[in-house]
């Protein structure tokens, strides 16, 4: 792989330019840090909207499903310091910029050098590949416990990523963040619940509806009642929990990253709160925090000293 100063140099930007044109909430979060640990952040946060897009497009599924084969070839390939020019796939990307194709060889170099630099665990890339993969095959999850496993890949080996960029002091590190990625996941599961189940994908645990007497067909009908009421405190109760036990995470890291991790899981548990306020909205549109709440959440963040920065 052409290692380059020049050609690492042009990857960072590339990544720069897909995480700034993505539009996440998260990527507001990235000025917390100083520039190295913004450009690793890119760069991660580039690869991980990269690997969805490769299987969340119009394209048929087993086009997409050997799409991200190539894609985890690919990332293996370059881990191990061989990458090939015909390294990525051609299922179009979301973005004014650039193919699937472009993309994948443009943030790869990139990617190879935050791994070495911030000895990010490769098993935490691959993670998410499989957790992408799983959305290919799985609508259903019968069991709280399978949908775990799939918020753990698709979410925790996220931020086990990102925690390698940011520094932290020890092991007691992981289990919190395995739990705060959990958190967000299952907030952005009840975020698009009717986005979702408009394409048969159900994520909340079958097991939880039939307890609260609902069923998948009055979710597709958009019947908000009592049951809907007490499946929507289920969820929103399990997901408080694992933001509690998630918090503790803060304690573990360093200063700067204490900052973009407040910024990131206030901002998520802020709108786990607003669908709490009123659950039947979710059925109705995609909620979503205010542009004034949204400044509101990166001001405090911004001009709170590292040091007192602790949720």
């Amino acid at each position: 792989m052409n290692r380059s100063p020049d050609a690492i140099e042009a990857s960072y930007v590339a990544c720069r330019r897909i995480a700034r044109h993505s539009g996440s909430n998260f990527y507001a979060a990235f000025v917390l840090l100083p520039r190295a640990k913004r450009r690793a952040m890119d760069v991660l946060y580039a690869f991980m909207r990269h690997t969805d897009d490769l299987a969340d497009n119009p394209e048929p599924v087993l086009g997409r499903r050997k799409a991200l084969d190539r894609w985890r070839a690919a990332v293996e390939r370059t881990l191990l310091g061989d990458f090939s020019p015909a390294d990525g796939a051609d299922t179009p990307i979301r973005g004014p910029y650039y193919t699937a194709q472009q993309a994948g060889k443009a943030l790869l170099p990139a990617l190879a050098d935050v791994v070495r630099r911030f000895q990010v665990p490769p098993n935490h890339l691959r993670a998410v590949i499989d957790g992408v993969e799983m959305d290919l095959s799985k609508r259903r999850y019968e069991t709280f416990a399978e949908l775990q496993e799939y918020c753990e890949r698709v979410a925790s080996a996220v931020g086990l990523a990102c925690i390698h960029v940011w520094g932290f002091r020890g092991h007691e590190a992981l289990e919190p963040a395995r739990k705060c990625g959990i958190a967000l996941q299952l907030t952005n599961i009840l975020r698009d619940l009717r986005e979702d189940v408009r394409q048969d994908r159900v994520y909340l645990p079958l097991e939880d509806l039939r307890q609260c007497g609902y069923s998948v067909e009055d979710l597709v009908a958009g019947v908000a009642d009592e049951r809907f009421g007490r499946l929507m405190e289920l969820e929103i109760d399990r997901a408080e929990q694992f933001y509690r036990e998630g918090n503790r995470l803060a304690a573990w890291l360093e200063p700067d990253g204490r900052k973009i991790f407040g910024m990131m899981t206030t901002t998520y548990h802020s709108l786990l709160k607003k669908i709490a306020r009123r659950p039947a909205d979710v059925l109705l549109r995609r909620v979503r925090l205010s542009n004034f709440k949204k400044l509101q959440l990166t001001a405090r963040w911004a001009l709170l000293p590292s040091q007192a920065a602790a949720l």
